[in-house]
């Protein structure tokens, strides 16, 4: 299935995002109200999957980001500065109509994919995921995101990312 899937980064000139849904009604809005602007303003970058038929069938943004040395996990955050380089997964969706095909996790591959190879030029020790609900971040765990005790918000490091990758 994935064969059939092409991704690439957002262009609102040539991308149809008016019919994606993915169940999760803020998720779709950004895609529609916000991303472009986002790249514009250079606050995200969104990339999308086109099925064969130029359909937008997923998408994620990724967003620079920091994040307080406490406040992650200290097997993270040890021997690191007071706030933390990372990138933010700032969103994440498939259409309804793929889940269940095991596409999130190949999704989440394709955006930490890019991270790697982007921390190649701009260094992040972590990937921060803020999960909407206790499922998502269930989901992130089995990816191997840690916790942040007490919240939705998960990390990786980047190195261990690169290395579960196959990466050097």
């Amino acid at each position: 299935m994935t064969e059939r899937l092409r991704s690439q980064r957002l262009d609102p000139e040539r991308h149809d995002i008016a019919g994606f849904s993915c169940v999760e009604d803020s998720l779709d809005q950004w895609l529609r109200r916000h991303a472009a602007d986002a790249a514009a303003r250079g606050t995200a970058r969104t990339w999308v999957w086109l099925d064969s038929e130029e359909r937008v069938v997923a998408y994620y943004a990724l967003a620079a980001h920091k994040v307080a040395r406490e406040q992650v996990p200290s097997r993270i955050g040890r021997g690191g500065p007071a706030e933390v380089p990372a990138v933010l997964l700032a969103r994440l969706a498939l259409t309804e109509h793929l889940r269940g095909h095991g596409l999130g996790a190949v999704l989440v591959a394709d955006a930490l994919e890019r991270v790697v190879e982007a921390t190649r030029t701009v260094a992040a020790r972590v990937v921060v995921v803020d999960a909407l609900t206790e499922p998502v971040a269930r989901f992130y765990e089995t990816l191997g995101f840690r916790r942040v005790p007490g919240s939705l918000r998960l990390v990786q490091k980047v190195t261990d990312i690169a290395a579960a990758l196959g990466h050097d």
